[in-house]
């Protein structure tokens, strides 16, 4: 039920929609649907929508001088604040056709981005910051007006408790729970918009490549059953009422394939079961983790059929990097180019096994890399047993360091024009 005030009536320039309820689901569409719940702030020139703690989500433009009507400014649970962009190109060769969906997340630090925008140069998208603080500064003197409805009340009390310094040390609490902040997401998070709940399995990484630029120096460690479970407790506590428009999970850190069956499906039972997931009517929720070549080729097929037990869809995104034994030299990956090989057809096997556990796959993209690692990856995507919507999603990962990324765009539609998998860019996007 939409419960829609308009506090103009009151004097303030604004009106508030206290609660929406659009789709449970997130839908992929050419213009950015909502979905779950959510309130709603419109001005003249800016919507701002807040999630049901009463946090500031996303912000759009509204006047014919805001870039695009499906472009937004949007905060993630870390306090980073995206800009997300349609492009400037649609059809086979725009952002849907590298990325897999129909925007671009800009983010506001270094990450590996094949296009860059620098959405901080534009006075436009800048200017709804501004708006934010002077939304803020208005709802603070609506809330003295005796007059608001009792519910419009109730949300700007609740916007008001979370100003931007408290937003702040939010990130910091989430940060805290985990253990520290989650510097990659998966590849697939992208299916979920990137909402998900983040619960630390382990840490650590057993390769340490040198090419590598956000897994940490740490060995590989599994946590405690103890301290997943508190990191569940709180983690509840910390997502409170907008716990119900979460309906993915994240085990982290950066190889949960390692930490083995009986872990994996304790934390995701235990996590499903406080937070709510798999409610019939918001679908199937959906479970994310990591995993390296080694964990891949020592998981038994008995750890594939608990996952295919759990109450999710199972996204297992392995990082291969290369089929190139030189390149795989030059970058520091401690493993020969067959055993990369092996793990690739044990992926695909296991995606024809399963009907709800999909395994992707990582490899790099860079100026630096010689031919041979470009075509060595072409052949072996082009005899890959798949089609271009199948299961087993390849991503292509450009190195940060290269100069001129968008110039990697026709090396990317090579590779993919011959591949019988789906192709896309992997961007690092942080949690």
């Amino acid at each position: 039920m939409n419960h829609m005030l308009h506090s103009g009536l009151h004097g303030f320039p604004f009106s508030i929609v206290v609660e929406k309820q659009s789709s449970p689901n997130l839908r992929k569409d050419r213009f950015p649907l909502r979905h779950g719940k959510y309130s709603e702030i419109r001005t003249q020139d800016f919507e701002f929508r807040f999630n049901l703690n009463g946090e500031i989500k996303t912000i759009r433009g509204l006047s014919p001088h805001w870039p695009h009507p499906a472009e937004e400014l949007k905060r993630t649970d870390g306090n980073d604040w995206m800009y997300y962009t349609v492009g400037d190109q649609s059809g086979d060769r725009g952002i849907i056709s590298w990325l897999g969906e129909y925007y671009l997340p800009c983010l506001p630090y270094p990450s590996n981005s094949v296009w860059e925008v620098n959405y901080f140069a534009n006075p436009v998208i800048m200017n709804a910051f501004s708006a934010w603080s002077q939304l803020y500064a208005d709802l603070y003197m609506a809330g003295k007006n005796t007059g608001l409805h009792s519910r419009a009340g109730e949300l700007v009390e609740r916007i008001m408790l979370n100003n931007d310094n408290v937003l702040h040390e939010r990130a910091n609490q989430l940060h805290t729970i985990i253990g520290g902040q989650v510097s990659v997401l998966p590849p697939d998070t992208r299916h979920v918009d990137y909402e998900v709940i983040p619960l630390m399995i382990a840490d650590g990484c057993l390769y340490h490549c040198k090419f590598c630029c956000v897994k940490t120096a740490r060995k590989f460690q599994t946590r405690s059953k103890e301290n997943i479970s508190e990191q569940i407790r709180q983690l509840k506590s910390f997502y409170g009422r907008n716990m119900e428009n979460y309906h993915a999970l994240f085990l982290g850190n950066h190889d949960a394939l390692a930490s083995g069956a009986e872990l994996i499906c304790f934390a995701a039972e235990e996590a499903s079961a406080a937070f709510g997931f798999g409610k019939p009517q918001v679908g199937t929720p959906m479970l994310f983790l990591f995993g390296s070549i080694d964990s891949l080729l020592k998981a038994e097929d008995s750890l594939f059929e608990q996952l295919s037990r759990l109450p999710f869809y199972t996204h297992i995104n392995i990082g291969f990097e290369s089929v190139d034994q030189s390149t795989l030299e030059l970058i520091g990956k401690p493993v020969d180019a067959s055993t990369v090989l092996e793990a690739f057809r044990k992926m695909q096997h296991m995606n024809s096994l399963h009907t709800n556990i999909e395994i992707s796959g990582n490899f790099l993209l860079g100026e630096q890399l010689s031919g041979e690692h470009d075509r060595s990856l072409a052949e072996l995507l082009s005899e890959a047993k798949g089609s271009s919507h199948a299961k087993g999603t390849v991503y292509l990962s450009p190195m940060q360091d290269n100069p001129k990324r968008r110039e990697l765009l026709p090396r990317f539609y090579e590779i993919k024009s011959r591949s019988r998998l789906p192709v896309f860019v992997y961007l690092i996007q942080r949690l």
